[in-house]
């Protein structure tokens, strides 16, 4: 009951103080430590009459981090090495390398540790969260970008690199950190092969038969799980590392994505008590000198990693705005970071300081990047200037178009294809833009004009003949993308008829401001009826006047009687 009346207490402060990180549009994985560190402070304090053991907790936080590796396994098929990409794998392998390095040598020379334990501080610093990263770019619509899709394959790399890293430090015996290196890759070598291949020769066959029953799927992914993991640690190694190598064996299988759904309850259950014991660890007492070489350690996280990240990328002839991005997504350490530091403090090889000094580097970090993610196209046009410098001249994406077109349509996405289809309709030379370079490679193999492009560059955007075009559609939803569009149009061309696309009444009222002729409105007009209106009002700038009228007319009443697109709650 002790026990009990311990995790309710432990959850109600956790789900308070993940609310109010929610608010400020944190990822609740800085509530979830912040809410360990407010318990660790009030227990300090001795206020209530109650102590919090950890022995339980321990146990399952332990789970929570084998459930977590057991689904990044799931989703490591061997198949994504081939897509990463050369880029990315250069890049990824330049910043661990270089990253780790700085860490260890800061670590080393700065503040004074030990050279195992600076070792452990330059891998922590090294990986960025797949976590946060995946989840805030999938919110904000980046993934398939072309820096969602650059950030994606160095995060990648860093999983399997972690998984070399986890492999290396669980030690039988937990004793020096030079037995660790042959004897551990060499016999995790031959016990992963042989779980890989009972896997590649056993479980396609198996899976397809219990994937007839839900329940029976369910329970086998545990099974498999729990059984691979407790024969890595009878065998000497932690469970930990058995969980990711049963996820990696069962990632082959078709049905891996349904047995991640099934098992991310269990492992969010977990893991959020892992995170509590991390916050609950921190130690408080010394919080003076861990401040200090946390602070130390987020400056090489927040600006040399991402420096080191967009050297590389300029290298590789990507855009300053690309560099950016991706420098600022990778710009925290990672949930697999605090895991390698938590083994550590359990074989014995770091201090529990380190792991609260980390833990803090964290926090920061993560509350940091967090915002330059969400709010990274405000940011880079503050920086815009200054990242310059991370761009190379000869870069091929900004050539000049030379041919002249009647319309330039923006994003080729559901709307765009409907839309595309009116202009062949009325005969109109067009380009398509997109940022998403899979879907111009797509494009080009149907012979549909088509250029890669950022519509919120506006050295891009200055590239483009947007003096001489007759119609410019944009299917983009973002709006500032869309008010810049608007201005630069409207500097060197007032005739041009121009739509784009909003997601609220008052966005659209605000680019009608601006000077669009038409918003599209998907909640309200589909993209259908633009497309029609396309066809039927060709170009000519009277009639989109009146349809420009009727609209601004109907989304007025609609806001005077409250009405407004549903907002969708991003988790």
């Amino acid at each position: 009951m002790d026990i009990f009346i311990q995790l309710a207490i432990i959850l109600f402060t956790a789900f308070i103080v993940s609310y109010i990180m929610k608010i400020f549009k944190q990822p609740v994985i800085i509530g979830y430590i912040l809410a360990g560190i407010v318990i660790a402070f009030i227990l300090s304090l001795g206020v209530i009459g109650i102590t919090v053991s950890t022995d339980i907790l321990d146990f399952f936080s332990e789970l929570g981090i084998a459930f977590l590796l057991f689904i990044v396994g799931l989703h490591l098929n061997p198949k994504v090495i081939k897509e990463v990409g050369f880029a990315s794998l250069i890049i990824g392998l330049a910043q661990i390398i270089l990253t780790f390095g700085i860490g260890f040598l800061v670590s080393l020379e700065l503040l004074g540790f030990d050279v195992i334990t600076s070792s452990y501080v330059g891998i922590a610093i090294a990986f960025s969260s797949t976590i946060i990263i995946m989840k805030l770019l999938s919110d904000e619509k980046n993934i398939e970008s072309l820096p969602g899709k650059i950030s994606t394959g160095i995060l990648i790399l860093q999983d399997l690199v972690a998984i070399g890293v986890l492999m290396f430090i669980s030690s039988p015996n937990g004793t020096s950190f030079s037995s660790l290196a042959l004897r551990n890759l060499v016999g995790g070598a031959v016990l992963i092969a042989v779980v890989f291949t009972a896997g590649f020769l056993f479980l396609p066959k198996l899976t397809r038969k219990i994937a007839k029953s839900q329940e029976l799927l369910f329970l086998f992914s545990i099974t498999w799980a729990f059984v691979i993991a407790a024969l890595f640690s009878y065998l000497g190694f932690s469970i930990e590392i058995g969980a990711l190598v049963a996820g990696v064996s069962l990632s082959i299988s078709p049905y891996s994505t349904e047995m991640s759904s099934k098992i991310r309850p269990l492992r969010d259950f977990f893991l959020i008590i892992f995170f509590i014991i991390l916050g609950l660890n921190v130690q408080i007492s010394n919080m003076g000198g861990i401040i200090i070489n946390a602070l130390i350690l987020s400056a090489i996280v927040l600006f040399i990693k991402p420096l080191i990240l967009m050297i590389f990328m300029a290298l590789f002839k990507y855009t300053k705005r690309t560099n950016f991005i991706v420098g600022t997504t990778l710009a925290q350490i990672s949930e697999f970071s605090l895991i390698i530091l938590a083994l550590g403090v359990s074989l014995g090889q770091i201090s529990r300081e380190i792991l609260s000094t980390l833990t803090l580097t964290g926090i920061i970090t993560i509350t940091i990047s967090t915002y330059m993610i969400i709010y990274s196209n405000k940011f880079y046009k503050k920086m815009e200037k200054i990242v310059s410098i991370f761009e190379r001249k000869d870069i091929k994406v900004n050539k000049k178009i030379k041919k002249e077109y009647d319309a330039i349509l923006f994003g080729y996405n559901r709307i765009g294809f409907n839309i595309l289809r009116s202009l062949k309709k009325i005969r109109k030379k067009y380009i398509v833009v997109d940022f998403n370079p899979d879907t111009i490679s797509d494009l080009s193999k149907v012979r549909i004009p088509c250029v890669y492009g950022d519509m919120f560059d506006s050295d891009f955007l200055e590239e483009l003949p947007l003096d001489k075009i007759n119609l410019a559609i944009s299917t983009v939803p973002d709006f500032e993308a869309n008010l810049l569009l608007i201005e630069t149009i409207r500097l060197v061309n007032n005739k041009a008829i121009i739509i784009v696309r909003a997601h609220q009444i008052n966005e659209a009222l605000e680019l009608y401001k601006k000077g669009a002729d038409y918003v599209l409105t998907p909640h309200f007009l589909g993209g259908e009826y633009v497309a029609k209106m396309i066809k039927d009002l060709r170009i000519n700038q009277d009639k989109y006047k009146d349809e420009k009228e009727k609209h601004i007319k109907m989304l007025t009443e609609m806001l005077k009687k409250g009405h407004e697109h549903p907002k969708i709650e991003r988790n």
